[in-house]
């Protein structure tokens, strides 16, 4: 008779390998990642295992804040956001890249990039309307950054954000003076015009110190003002109290007085 085999007993389970084991165990962690951390109004792609999150022509108002942690390209070109509030990024402690470029900026907050400064390679501002960003802004930013075709004021605090920021040096020629402290610098790109030994700050100081000598003056006016009409009241004062004297009888008139009226008596 032929042996019956047990249930449990109908041959050796087939053990998947290690490696087997790895790749499913990415796989479902990186569909998980696109299927519950992907932005609704986005797109996001897997890039050396990393994510990239495609959000540009989305028609978006605002910076997304259901971004994956593993963010390694934040692509936000061509929306209509307006302002880059404070750690609008954070949670993305390994973005590299990110494209701000052709929006409708005009606020960027000083704390906007912090949290990703020292890891970002790459910020794209340009095309959007920004005519002046706090030096706050981009500290400890090694990105390389453009910041071309926007409505730059050029003045002082402008020169100082310049100063430590690495341009790109592909666009750096776009970064152009729309208005200046002083007219006929308007129009031109703001490193020809730093470059000719322009000093921005030179202005602001000037223009400082003419104000306070306007100040000076006119608080130097109003005290000699002051003073004239001190001077004039109390001679007026003075004026009226002699006439008031004046009109006194003399001591002579009244002794003569007083003997007509012990004669009478």
């Amino acid at each position: 008779m032929r042996k019956l085999m047990h249930p449990m007993q109908r041959g050796p389970l087939v053990t998947p390998s290690p490696s087997l084991l790895g790749v499913f165990y990415l796989l479902v962690a990186f569909m998980t990642t696109l299927i519950l951390g992907c932005p609704k109004s986005c797109h996001c792609s897997e890039k050396n295992g990393l994510t990239v999150v495609q959000c540009a022509s989305r028609d978006l108002e605002s910076i997304p804040s259901d971004l994956p942690e593993d963010t390694v390209a934040l692509l936000l070109a061509s929306n209509r956001i307006t302002k880059i509030p404070s750690q609008a990024f954070k949670g993305l402690p390994r973005l590299q890249e990110l494209d701000l470029s052709r929006n409708a900026i005009e606020v960027v907050d000083a704390g906007a990039f912090r949290g990703i400064s020292e890891g970002l390679r790459m910020l794209d501002l340009s095309h959007n309307h920004i005519r002046a960003v706090p030096k706050e802004a981009f500290a400890r930013l090694t990105a390389k950054i453009r910041l071309s075709n926007n409505p730059w004021h050029c003045e002082c605090a402008l020169q100082e954000v310049l100063r430590e920021l690495q341009l790109d040096p592909e666009t750096i020629n776009e970064v152009s003076c729309h208005t200046a402290v002083r007219e006929e610098y308007a129009g031109r790109p703001v490193i020809q015009v730093l470059d000719s030994g322009i000093n921005f700050c030179n202005f602001h100081h000037k223009t400082t110190d003419v104000a306070m000598f306007i100040t000076m003056f006119g608080w130097f006016t109003m005290v000699i003002a002051y003073v004239i009409y001190y001077v004039r009241h109390n001679q007026e004062d003075a004026r009226r109290h002699l006439e008031y004297l004046k009109s006194l009888p003399s001591t002579s008139q009244i002794t003569k007085d007083f003997d007509t009226v012990s004669t009478v008596l």
